[in-house]
């Protein structure tokens, strides 16, 4: 049974926004009830089952996609660009790793965001943080950063018309596999490490003219299985999207095929993770570098306590200087209590920081290292590096440093679009997929 939101909230919620309006709030959330589900139940079950090959090391998850959606965001050619960047890092890791990919898209769904603060001051005026579109506005001015509850409604007018989109791209065409793979040719073409890449760009190409010449195509070469997935921050909408399936009785939150509980808000006894305790759907749980092995274990009984594979994925997120140091311990006992659970890579959030220009930023090379080290890791332990979980877009910013381009702190102010944490452009995604490629060989 899923509690009441007064019980969840009156259990310790925490990074809520705080609404002025609380019939308002009451009024959004009886109308997201009543709305059709985003994605069906049967779904996540196919997901749970892709999942639980990952946790075998049958499988390799890459999950990617913006830090926090914007509305404004929701056009074809943004939707589209997210989703052919994801599908050509697909290629190269499936071709390397020898396994499928199971392809998870951080989008429809990722409007809400975590802050350090509840507040923000600029020139002496103090303000409520931005917590992504999903709560309030970017703009610095009390109306915009008012929390709006209609925002909710909003979110899923908008994560169903991303869905909408991505539907028709991967049943129509456009993720047909030697299509995504001239893309890949082109961007090697262009790379300054091209001979690094150009081999196996090239073992790929003989691969797919082999299979059209003994007329092997399958029909996965033209479409492809893609899910989508969220932090499930805000607990009045992940609430009023939660519904029984009518085939199992059971309830899932329909917002989204998978959901994952953020490093702020894993408290065992907190309402993120009691929400996410009684759904069916696949879940993520961060773990940063103060999780203790006993921590992740106390995690795993309570939110997947019949210990069933596919369930779980642990979301390791430490920086590049101390996944070797904290990682082994915790998949070292996890492992050893014979815990069924996935585990993936997110570089992005332990390697942040400001520049001298006052951007948030990354370096790629750091982004790169913690990737390493977790493989590193995995192998010394004889354990399955399951995938890796990436802010990345698929236009040409500039908002992470370094890679094949060269991006320099002079450089951020020239496209930094990001609302929220810094983000991987087009080519540092692909180029971090080549990366991954090589060391997926060795794994």
């Amino acid at each position: 049974m899923i509690p009441d939101l007064a019980s969840l909230h009156a259990q310790g919620a925490a990074q809520q926004p705080t609404y002025p309006d609380t019939d308002a709030v009451d009024a959004a959330v009886a109308r997201l009830r009543h709305m059709p589900p985003l994605v069906f139940a049967g779904e996540c079950d196919e997901l749970k089952s892709k999942l639980a090959a990952v946790s075998r090391g049958e499988a390799f998850l890459l999950q990617g996609g913006d830090c926090a959606e914007t509305f404004a965001g929701v056009t074809a050619d943004n939707v589209r660009n997210k989703l052919r960047v994801l599908l050509q890092m697909a290629v190269v890791l499936t071709y390397a790793g020898s396994v499928p990919v199971v392809k998870l898209g951080r989008l429809a769904g990722q409007y809400a965001k975590p802050r350090s603060s509840d507040t923000e001051t600029r020139e002496g005026v103090t303000l409520p943080a931005y917590r992504g579109d999903a709560v309030n506005g970017f703009d610095f001015n009390e109306k915009s950063r008012t929390p709006d509850p209609q925002r909710l409604v909003d979110v899923y007018n908008a994560s169903a018309a991303t869905l909408n989109l991505i539907r028709a791209f991967v049943n129509g065409g456009y993720a047909d596999l030697r299509q995504v793979h001239t893309w890949n040719n082109d961007f090697v073409r262009e790379s300054p490490h091209a001979q690094r890449y150009e081999q196996m760009a090239n073992e790929i190409e003989r691969a797919l003219t082999f299979m059209k010449a003994i007329g092997a195509e399958p029909n996965e070469f033209h479409r492809v299985d893609f899910h989508s997935s969220h932090e499930a921050l805000v607990l009045e909408y992940e609430h009023a999207m939660t519904r029984i399936d009518s085939r199992t009785d059971l309830p899932y939150d329909v917002s989204s095929h998978f959901v994952w509980i953020g490093e702020r808000t894993r408290q065992l006894d907190g309402a993120h993770v009691e929400l996410l305790s009684r759904i069916q759907n696949p879940i993520g749980v961060k773990l940063g570098p103060t999780t203790t092995a006993d921590d992740a274990l106390a995690l795993a009984a309570k939110l997947n306590p019949s210990n069933e594979a596919g369930r779980l994925t642990f979301i390791t997120r430490f920086g590049a200087s101390k996944i070797r140091e904290g990682l082994p311990a915790l998949v070292e006992k996890v492992t050893a209590a014979g815990t069924n659970a996935a585990w993936v890579c997110d570089p992005m959030h332990g390697n942040t920081f400001e520049a001298s220009s006052g951007y948030k930023t990354r370096r790629f090379d750091d982004v790169i290292e913690e990737v390493q080290g977790f493989f590193d890791v995995h192998r010394s332990l004889g354990t399955w590096p399951g995938g890796v979980h990436v802010e990345l877009t698929g236009d040409d910013v500039t908002e992470c440093v370094g890679g094949g381009e060269a991006l320099a702190e002079m450089d951020l102010g020239h496209r930094y679009e990001s609302v929220c944490d810094p983000r991987l452009n087009r080519v540092q995604s692909l180029e971090l997929s080549f990366l991954v490629a090589e060391m997926l060989r060795k794994a």
